[in-house]
């Protein structure tokens, strides 16, 4: 027998073997994590879920976590509700405001001016309100992994006119989140409030229809809002939390060992997107700032003062004022 002969022999030999063995390998479960941001590191829901993703990838050999930016999977409030019903994304990040239709109480971490720095509302999501609105969560169909906080408060960014004081904000179309929580929190500044999907923002500034819109600097300029706006008035109106959370239905179907797996990577991640926040907040800003934005600081004591009623209203509604006499005393 050649050389030739006995080579195409070990060959066959070989796939022989190893064909029926890789075809015996059990396919690892996809984890569809969905999010509203662009494919940004720099963006605090993206940065969240890949990193979760990176975790789970190199600990889990019968896992595989997979992100889609750009909500490729559907308008959050969309694929939040398939999330309920245990269909369609396997988890998302985002705003804590974007359960609030689906699970009333966590409303009252979106309310107007109740954070008071990145440290209390961190405190509170740790302690007693923060365990108390991950049970409410679950009861809701969605299994809370980690709670952080958004790199920057959401201040009022306009088109044309320039904010330097309170009052200027009276009569202004400033789009916000189709949530009753964001909607009155603009209202209450005196802004006329126009709930729209993310996405019609540019065009809509482009074109007149809003006057401007409400969100962090790292988003203005992740989606280049730069472009059709003027100014940043620091309003500090919300700070929305982020939450990582998977469908109960997909947590259920985790066996304990992919379970603690999916905790300790959540835990992981949230961790060092926490400490980001103050610096991604200050970079941003500059970074704004340099692309010829005006950043105004304004007094917030009337604004503030303005909020309250709105809180105790919403809390009411929201059947969460204890909680939310928690969040006031810490």
């Amino acid at each position: 027998m050649n050389r030739f002969i006995r080579t195409a022999f070990a060959l066959t030999f070989l796939v022989s073997v190893l064909l029926p063995a890789a075809a015996q390998a059990p396919a690892k479960r996809l984890l569809r994590i969905h999010t509203a941001g662009p494919a940004d590191l720099g963006v605090d829901n993206t940065m969240l879920a890949t990193e979760f993703a990176n975790l789970v990838n190199a600990e889990s050999p019968s896992l595989e976590v997979r992100v889609f930016p750009n909500s490729q999977l559907g308008q959050s409030r969309e694929v939040i509700e398939a999330m309920r019903l245990g269909s369609g994304a396997s988890g998302t990040t985002g705003g804590a405001a974007e359960y609030a239709s689906f699970v009333k109480r966590v409303g009252v971490l979106g309310l107007p001016f109740v954070w008071k720095s990145y440290d209390h509302a961190l405190k509170v999501l740790d302690g007693p309100v923060g365990k108390e609105l991950s049970a409410d969560m679950e009861k809701g169909g969605f299994k809370v992994l980690s709670w952080g906080v958004s790199w920057g408060y959401r201040n009022v960014v306009t088109a044309k006119k320039e904010v330097k004081q309170a009052s200027d904000l009276k009569g202004l179309k400033i789009r916000t989140i189709p949530t009753k929580v964001f909607v009155s929190a603009i209202n209450a500044m005196g802004a006329n409030a126009t709930p729209m999907n993310f996405g019609e923002i540019y065009t809509s500034l482009q074109g007149g229809v809003l006057d401007g819109f409400e969100h962090t600097a790292a988003t203005t300029l992740s989606f280049k809002l730069n472009e059709v706006s003027c100014c940043i008035a620091m309003t500090r109106h919300l700070m929305d939390p982020v939450v990582l959370a998977l469908s109960m239905a997909e947590w259920r179907r985790l066996s304990p060992a992919e379970q603690a797996v999916v905790t300790k990577a959540a835990e992981t991640a949230g961790t060092k997107v926490r400490g980001l926040a103050s610096v991604r907040e200050a970079e941003s800003l500059a970074a704004v700032k340099k692309l010829g934005m005006k950043v105004n600081e304004i007094d917030l004591t009337p604004l503030q003062a303005a909020a309250l009623p709105a809180q105790d209203e919403l809390a009411k509604e929201f059947g969460a004022e204890a909680l939310l006499r928690q969040i006031r005393a810490q």
